[in-house]
């Protein structure tokens, strides 16, 4: 259990400087063989891009750092568990493991709302763990949102 919150460490790092920045403290990282190949946090205002959301980015970054557009041997840590988008993009770059903080009863895509995973036009469906320093995420969350109230 230590290699996961260890992980998952890094992509609350990665949170807490996304809420630095005013974005939505999600952050996010992509272990290779115990190596991280990409970290970040979303970054959708910082870069005037609404696909700019940590998954996204991190998934973009590894993909180029072994030029390949699948990364079928990788682990995904984030610290909110995926929208729909970042699900399908998961799927579409053949993710292996997701490992997820906090649920998303709002906007969640993979066990809340659509769960992208389930449906059959979804062609990868990947390992899915979710709770994994969920305490820490949450509350990330509500005090970011409770300052902006």
């Amino acid at each position: 259990m230590r290699e996961f919150t260890t992980y998952m460490d890094i992509a609350l790092a990665e949170a807490r400087l996304a809420a630095m920045r005013g974005e939505i403290p999600v952050g996010a990282v992509i272990v290779a063989d115990g190596e991280v190949l990409a970290q970040n946090g979303n970054r959708t205002r910082e870069l005037s891009d609404p696909t700019a959301h940590a998954e996204i980015l991190v998934i973009r970054a590894a993909c180029a750092a072994i030029g390949s557009e699948r990364l079928p041997d990788v682990d995904l840590y984030v610290t909110l568990e995926p929208c729909p988008m970042c699900a399908m993009a998961i799927s579409a770059a053949r993710i292996a493991r997701l490992y997820y903080g906090a649920a998303d009863p709002k906007s969640g895509g993979v066990e809340q709302g659509p769960r992208i995973f389930s449906h059959p036009q979804c062609h990868h469906k990947p390992e899915v763990y979710g709770g994994i320093n969920e305490a820490a995420s949450a509350t990330l969350l509500r005090e970011f949102f409770g300052g902006r109230r």
